[in-house]
Formats: structure tokens, C-alpha cells, sequence
């Protein structure tokens, strides 16, 4: 029989690391331990499940239990791996199914435990009607939550918050966003965050910024939320106020940490214990960027990881090359994509950075239903080293992105900008694709 391999964790990151592993050594045992009821399914789609345009959650299931074990990969559900001990190389696992404690071994063992929402400390979020979304269960929860109400809020505006607000409109509610910092998108320009307050005020999302909430009332349900600017009346509460990485169970083991907070791994997506690895929003990447270790907890980073890691772990040649910081998102007709560094983010990094904001279009001005389209970049002064980029488009325009992303996981220059051969044609691109002429800006 060939080497035992125990993945703990079966979403994106543990089923691609269980899945590749199998694929390319069909010698090893490969065993999955998930905690919930789902496993390789699509988080990312949750939002639009919510909004009724994916009709049901099973549709984001990429491969079900019984899919993996005709490939001879084992997975349990609802079993929760709660001690491990490296110098044994044993797992104690609890069977929420049965209420049953076993043991069990590994020769190669993956941490694919993924993070978890932030609860902010503030009175009333242990009420009914509160909710967050992170997984199949949040989302089975949220479903049942919407079928009766009319009003919800959503503390945060980041990726998600920003999302599930589309999703709410779409169901029919009245949305209140509340977001501490003075833009939505807070961790980019402020320009970005203009256009993304305007598009949800003009889809009926009335956005609070720069709002301190106080506190959630209700009477074991929840019933509003107050806030330093007054009060908002709701029947449920959607927290979106950032996750972490659920590293409990790697430290009691003594796997190491790295800066961020996130487990520390090699490219190969190796920790400091032998045969054990990470993968997925648990695991820190290498920022292309910064050239310093980077937590970017994205599906197709995970899928990346467990990618990366199963592949080593079959006996095979990969590496994890980092991550350029990338991400892309919709909100209502406006689609955001961004890369690197804000100019906010560069200088606080020390960098003498600048940074040009151009409007353009999408199509050539004459071409029928063309319409406007946003670009940022940041740069380094001087060098003109790109530090990151943005494009805001209202349609897939904004994938214009990617190839800043490859600039970017380069070291390119504005000037390898300006030199790229960027495809034309009238329904796609002005006869001076935008990104070129955010580029000559600089000059």
C-alpha cells in the first residue's frame, strides 16, 4: 500500500491538494477530513446564489463526496480534526455524525482550514438575524433568513459586502451598507470608491461612510443597528467586516507562522514540520510585489496551493510562484479589478510613488453602446516601476487587468507598458486601448 496522505480541510484548497496528489501517485491513500456537510464547492458564488441568479447551492459543487471516491480519494464530512500530533504523525478526529472520537495517521498531511469571519466587539451579534457568509452553511442560512424580510444591513463594504448589497436588491430589500472608513472599497483610492458609492446609490443602497456602529438592538432577535450616526432599522444583519486564517490547530502542533498571521510555507508549500503543508486561505503566498510574504485568502490562490502541494506531495516538480495581489469584483453594471498596490498602501510602504486616474471608454467612441471605463496607475518616481493598478469598467472591460498583473509579477516599467501590443478593434477598445493611455499620462 502507498503512503498515507490526510488532507484536513475539503474546500478549495484541500480538494485540489487531495485531488492532484491522487492524480498524479495513484499509489497514495488519500483521505479528506472536512468539518461541514460540503466540500469542493465554489464560496465565491454565494453572493449570487443569494441573488437568485444561480439557482440553488448545489450548482457551485465542483465534485461531491461520492465523485471523489470513484477516484479513489476518501472523503468524510461533518468530521472535525481537533489534535495532531507531529512527532507520531496521528490525528484525533471527532465524528460529528456519530459523536464518535477515532485515531488515525498520516505519511504526508495538508492544512487546508481556510479562515473564518471577524466579529466586531459590539453589544447584540449574538442575536438571531445575524449573520455572516463564508460558507455553504451561511449561505443555507442566509436563504432561509431572506424569505421574510424586507430590510437588511451590511457592516463592511469590502468584496463581500459590497456583493451580498447587489444580491439584497435583487431579492427585493431595502439595503443600508455602513462602513467604518470614509469610501466603500476602503483598501483602494478614493476615486474607486466614488464610482463604486454612485453605482449603489443609483441602484437604491443607501451607503454610510465613515460610521461607527455601536451596537445591534433587539430582544434576542435582531431589530436595528445603531451606530454613531444614528439608527437603522432591519431584519438582519449581514457582518462583512474582514476574516482570518483558523490557525488553532497548526500552532498546537507547532507549525510556524509567518507575518501576516497565516501559516508560513516555502514555494513548494512546505511549513517548518516535516511532510506537513498548507494550502488555501490558512497559508501565507509570496508577495511579487513586495518580495515578502503575503496573505491573499482568494479561491484561485487556494486552488493554486492545494495544486502546488498535492503535486509535491505525489513526487512531482512544482512550485507556488506568489501572487501579484489581484482580485476583481462586481458591483451592480460596475465591474472592479485591482492589482498591487494603492498609491495609499505604496507610500506607506516607503515608496516615492504617484499615480494617474484616467477616464476612457470601453469601445471607440463611435461604436454603438460603448461606455466609460476607469484607469489607475501606481508608480514608482523616477524608476517608473509599476506598483499597481486599477481598472473599473462596466463591463468584462475590467479584465484589463491581468495584464497589468503580469507587468506587475515582472518588475515591469510604464515604459514595458507602453510597449506591450494590446489588441484592437472597435467594439473592444479605442484605436489607444486605455491602459496606454493611463501610460502616456505619465510622461
Amino acid at each position: 500500500m502507498g503512503k498515507r496522505v490526510v488532507v484536513v480541510g475539503g474546500v478549495a484548497g484541500g480538494a485540489s491538494a487531495a485531488a492532484k496528489a491522487k492524480r498524479e501517485n495513484p499509489e497514495l491513500e488519500v483521505v479528506v477530513y472536512e468539518k461541514s456537510g460540503w466540500v469542493s464547492y465554489g464560496a465565491c458564488g454565494l453572493p449570487y446564489v443569494l441573488s437568485g441568479e444561480i439557482p440553488r447551492l448545489e450548482k457551485l459543487v465542483a465534485r461531491t463526496p461520492e465523485e471523489f471516491r470513484k477516484q479513489g480519494v476518501m472523503v468524510h464530512t461533518r468530521h472535525e480534526v481537533v489534535d495532531i500530533d507531529p512527532s507520531l504523525k496521528t490525528l484525533t478526529v471527532f465524528d460529528h455524525t456519530e459523536g464518535r472520537t477515532f485515531q488515525d495517521r498520516y505519511d504526508h498531511l495538508v492544512l487546508a482550514t481556510g479562515a473564518r469571519p471577524t466579529i466586531p466587539p459590539i453589544p447584540g451579534t449574538e442575536q438571531a438575524g445575524v449573520f455572516t457568509l463564508r460558507n455553504m452553511e451561511d449561505g443555507e442560512a442566509l436563504l432561509k433568513a431572506l424569505e421574510g424580510a424586507r430590510r437588511a444591513a451590511i457592516l463592511g463594504a469590502g468584496y463581500i459586502g459590497l456583493e451580498v448589497a447587489e444580491a439584497f436588491r435583487k431579492r427585493g430589500l431595502e439595503v443600508t451598507l455602513l462602513e467604518a472608513r470614509d469610501r466603500p472599497l476602503p483598501h483602494w483610492d478614493p476615486e474607486v470608491g466614488a464610482l463604486l458609492k454612485e453605482e449603489l446609490e443609483r441602484h437604491g443602497v443607501e451607503v454610510w461612510t465613515g460610521v461607527r456602529v455601536t451596537a445591534l438592538r433587539g430582544s434576542g432577535r435582531v431589530e436595528a443597528v445603531e451606530t454613531s450616526e444614528g439608527v437603522v432599522p432591519t431584519d438582519l444583519v449581514l457582518i462583512a467586516t474582514g476574516i482570518r486564517p483558523n490557525v488553532e490547530l497548526a500552532q498546537a502542533m507547532g507549525v510556524a507562522l509567518g507575518p501576516t498571521g497565516a501559516i508560513a510555507t516555502d514555494e513548494r508549500m512546505r511549513t517548518n514540520l516535516e511532510e506537513v503543508y498548507a494550502a488555501g486561505d490558512v497559508a501565507e503566498s509570496f508577495y511579487q510585489v513586495l518580495k515578502r510574504p503575503y496573505w491573499l485568502p482568494l479561491g484561485d490562490v487556494a486552488n493554486k496551493h492545494g495544486r502546488t502541494a498535492g503535486a509535491v506531495i505525489a513526487g512531482k516538480e512544482a512550485r507556488f510562484h506568489g501572487v501579484a495581489g489581484t482580485a476583481i469584483f462586481k458591483a451592480f453594471g460596475l465591474a472592479v479589478a485591482t492589482t498591487g498596490l494603492s498609491l495609499e498602501a505604496a507610500l506607506k510602504e516607503g515608496y516615492a510613488a504617484k499615480k494617474v486616474f484616467i477616464k476612457s471608454r470601453d469601445g471607440a467612441h463611435y461604436y454603438p453602446g460603448s461606455q466609460p471605463l476607469f484607469v489607475e496607475l501606481v508608480y514608482e518616481e523616477g524608476t517608473e516601476r509599476l506598483l499597481g493598478g486599477a481598472v473599473v469598467a462596466f463591463d468584462h472591460g475590467a479584465l484589463r487587468i491581468d495584464a497589468l498583473a503580469a507587468l506587475l509579477s515582472r518588475g515591469g516599467t510604464v515604459e514595458d507598458l507602453l510597449a506591450l501590443d494590446l489588441a484592437y478593434a472597435p467594439p473592444f477598445s479605442p484605436v489607444w486601448d486605455p491602459l496606454l493611455i493611463a501610460a502616456q499620462e505619465v510622461r
